[in-house]
Parts: structure tokens; sequence; C-alpha cells
């Protein structure tokens, strides 16, 4: 299974929140530079890199940091947070962006996302499905949609998306464990899909639980912050 640390900017910083809520923002580092060296050097291949304040804002603002990462590191980064239109979408590549990540936009602006599969491919373009009581969550999760899960998640398979990062929001940065059943039914649905876990993963035996049950990615954020799981432990899963 494939561990993906996450960094969550706002103002530049590097923070976490519970369940998408703003006013919940804890800074745990001024300078997420550092983080992804940290992680790199603890072997560590992959990085999620949300900006929070493009999130909120509709379109992307925290694109120096990542060229800052991509510039000192190696780490494959998959940025999301903002991204609205095709400038947005070309500033992340420009700055070192191997992959993004798409959620409100592919709600509110299918037509949009759908030539971006097209043009850019299924490697580099990922689903965003972050999900409240089992639909669709967008704008930093600050607005709820009519949207189910699994049909949104379905109609954008069948357009070539195979990348999904999928979040129980009423989980997020509440270490109180993963969705791991509703990962393993989207797997059921979507055998060949390649699902990202987010939220909720509080120790090494949540990382364990989601590899027993076949899911092929995990993305980890407070439990790191807070010293639940450290990187000796996730080391086995990185060789």
């Amino acid at each position: 299974m494939e561990i993906i640390p996450a960094i969550d900017m706002i103002g530049g910083k590097c923070v976490r929140l519970s369940k998408g809520d703003y006013d919940t923002k804890k800074v745990y580092n001024e300078n997420p530079v550092e983080v992804a060296k940290m992680f790199e050097d603890n072997g560590i291949k992959r990085l999620h890199l949300v900006d929070l304040d493009g999130a909120k804002a509709g379109h992307i603002v925290n694109h120096e940091v990542l060229r800052k990462i991509t510039s000192a590191t190696k780490l494959t980064v998959d940025f999301g947070g903002g991204l609205k239109t095709t400038d947005d979408l070309n500033i992340a590549f420009d700055c070192g962006a191997s992959m993004v990540t798409g959620g409100s936009i592919a709600v509110k602006n299918p037509q949009e996302f759908s030539m971006w599969i097209d043009k850019y491919g299924s490697d580099r373009i990922i689903l965003g499905a972050d999900a409240k009581d089992r639909k669709i969550a967008v704008t930093g999760w600050l607005e709820d949609t009519d949207a189910e899960l699994m049909p949104f998640v379905k109609s954008y398979y069948d357009k070539g998306i195979r990348k999904v990062i999928c979040t129980d929001i009423s989980r997020d940065g509440m270490l109180q464990g993963p969705a791991v059943e509703l990962y393993r039914e989207m797997l059921d649905a979507i055998p060949d899909l390649w699902l990202v876990a987010s939220g909720g993963v509080s120790c090494i035996e949540d990382v364990e639980q989601l590899n027993q049950k076949g899911i092929p990615a995990v993305i980890i954020g407070k439990a790191i912050y807070e010293n639940r799981i450290t990187m000796d432990e996730l080391k086995r899963f990185c060789d």
C-alpha cells in the first residue's frame, strides 16, 4: 500500500483542520518545505499537497510553496485546492506538480474537468471525491451537494478517471479511524480503481487494516503531526 503524507496549507503554513472546519485550524509548522524534506528523508515518495486558501478562494493561491517543495525534493506531488480553470492547472504543473486533484470543478464544471482528463490523461488527473453522509461536498467542504458518492465516482470512471481520493469528511482530522467498509464497498463496485483512503487514520493499526482490506493507498495527516504514527512505523510500507 502506498503511504501518502498530507500537507495542508493556509497562509503558506502547514496546518490541519477538523472535519474541514477552517475555525479549527492548527498550525503544525511554519515551513512546509521542511516538512516535505523530512518525509523524503524517511523514505516517502509521494506527497498530497492541499491549498486550503485556494479551495476557499476558488483559485490557486499557494503555488509558490508547491514550487519550493518540488525544487527542494524529488517527491511526486499531487496538488489540490482551488483548481477551477485550465490556467490554475497550468500553474500547478508549471510549479512542479506531477498530478492534480479536482473536486469542486468535477461537480460544478464537469465539461472542463472532462477536458482535463482527455488532455492530460488519467495518470495526471485525480478525482477528489469528498463525501459527507455519502454525498459530495465542495468548495473546501463548505458547500454540500446532492451528488451521491458512488454514481459520481462511477460517472468519471466511465470518462477515464482511474485515481480517486475519497475523504470521509466526518472523520477527517478526528483521529477516530478511517471509513474502511466504505472504501471496500467502492473497490467491490469498481475493482481496478486506484482508490486513496483519506480521513480518520489515527494509528498504525488503521493503516494495517486498510492494507489488509486491499486499499491501494492512504493519505495520513494529523496522526503524523501529533506523533500518533511515527515515520519508523511507516517505513516498512515504503520499501
